[in-house]
């Protein structure tokens, strides 16, 4: 029996494997067996080589895989791999026959779990930033005393419990209006948004509580999206909001005009404490009522004061008339001192004017005006006569220098004939040409016989 069971007791009996007919034959088996499937855990020794290739780990507490993703598959990624990132991978079961190594050969990889939902928390989060919407200018205070109150929450969970339970407790008066609403899941932040806005378009109530109970990263997403931080800002009513516990944080406490940690703490922040209130007003009115009796004790004073002061109207009459006659008597006193001042000063500018009166200043203009008069008529005789002397000189000097004194002493002026034009050389007539003559007394018309030139 123990040579049936020792394979090598049978030598016919052997089908002997080389090493990658049986890698080769185990990938085919794990291809055919699993072909792909999901896998998701921790990417370690993720390696980037020239080939655009990558290769990394994939492990979770117990266990590990190698991994290969080709650049075909990896160019579609969103986000780039690091170690240590929780990943999402769909994968083919291989094996790498070359060196016996079980694989996966990774299709399609996202960020898996809370690793890809905080990635778009702060990508959101950074661009609605710098959008403004976070901004404390837009940031509305809280009324002092709400007429009505809206809470916007889940209609059964224990959030809108705690919220009712607050609000009764601290002031009961103050009536509150439910807007149930999916607060997780698909569908949960339009609706949401569809709440904000209908209770902004009924404007029955002066703030709004946006609620909801603790949870994951993956429960409070619906309170992270756009569409509940847009209409959160664009509302016109101030928005508290208590989502999660108080280590949770979610956009639209960004957006919100107050954030609270919890949802009985929104409460709380919306409407003071009644009994603090009843306090308050007691005090008011103790001091109203002290205020009031002093008021109404002065004024019992003064009235008494004036009782006494009371007189009878005939002695009031007298009186005024003595004023009266006192008043008139210092008037009279002080209008004639008045005229006497004015007098005084009229004196005195008298003596000045008479010095200055029209008829004198006019006399001494006339007297100074004959003065400057004999002057000019001298002046303009010594100018006239200087003058005449300077014409005969002038005179006698052109009668002594001028064309008839020359005549005089036997010269002559020719002309020509036709255009009376001065001749002043031989060169400028021709023999046969007719020429005038200018003498001191008459004058000749003369022919030329002939020309001789002037040398």
């Amino acid at each position: 029996m123990s040579e049936l069971r020792n394979p090598a007791a049978d030598p016919f009996a052997r089908d002997v494997y080389t090493v990658s007919r049986l890698n080769l034959d185990a990938r085919a088996i794990l291809e055919e067996t699993f072909s792909t499937v999901w896998i998701e855990g921790e990417i370690s020794n993720l390696a980037r080589p020239r080939s655009g290739h990558m290769y990394f780990t994939l492990k979770d507490e117990r266990c590990q895989v190698r991994c290969a993703m080709f650049r075909m598959h990896n160019r579609a990624l969103s986000f780039p791999p690091e170690d240590g990132m929780q990943v999402l991978a769909h994968a083919r079961v291989s094996l790498y026959s070359e060196r016996g190594e079980f694989q996966l050969v990774v299709q399609y990889m996202e960020e898996a779990g809370a690793g890809a939902l905080r990635r778009a928390f702060d990508a959101l989060k950074g661009r609605l930033d710098a959008e403004g919407l976070f901004d404390a200018e837009h940031k509305r205070p809280l009324p002092a005393l709400p007429r009505c109150i809206g809470v916007i929450t889940s209609p059964t969970g224990a959030a809108v419990r705690d919220i009712l339970s607050v609000l009764g407790r601290r002031f009961p008066a103050v009536p509150v209006v439910i807007h149930p609403v999916p607060v997780q899941g698909a569908g949960a932040a339009e609706a949401i948004a569809r709440a904000i806005d209908v209770a902004c378009e009924r404007s029955e109530c002066d703030v709004l509580i946006l609620a909801r109970g603790g949870g994951s990263l993956e429960d409070l997403w619906a309170f992270n999206e756009e569409v509940v931080a847009r209409a959160m800002h664009r509302a016109s009513i101030p928005i508290v909001t208590g989502v999660g516990h108080e280590t949770d944080f979610t956009i639209a406490d960004l957006v919100a005009d107050l954030r609270a940690p919890t949802p009985s703490a929104a409460a709380e922040s919306v409407v003071p404490d009644a009994s603090e209130w009843a306090a308050r007003y007691r005090g008011f009115e103790s001091r109203l009522v002290a205020v009031m009796g002093r008021a109404l004790a002065a004024r019992r004073g003064e009235i008494r004061m004036l009782a006494k002061r009371l007189v009878h109207p005939k002695r009031k009459l007298f009186d005024h008339s003595q004023r009266l006659d006192a008043a008139a008597m210092r008037l009279v006193r002080a209008a004639n001192a008045g005229v006497r001042a004015h007098r005084v000063r009229l004196s005195t500018l008298a003596a000045p004017l008479a010095r200055h009166a029209p008829d004198r200043i006019v006399e001494a203009h006339r007297s100074r005006c004959g003065t400057l008069d004999a002057r000019l008529r001298r002046a303009m005789r010594v100018a006239l006569t200087g003058q005449r002397a300077r014409v005969n000189a002038l005179e006698r000097a052109l009668g002594a220098f001028g064309p008839q004194a020359t005549l005089e002493r036997g010269y002559a002026i020719l002309l020509r004939d036709d255009d009376r034009q001065v001749v002043r050389g031989a060169s400028e007539v021709r023999p046969g040409e007719r020429l005038h003559a200018r003498l001191a007394q008459g004058a000749l018309d003369l022919d030329i016989a002939a020309v001789r030139p002037d040398k």
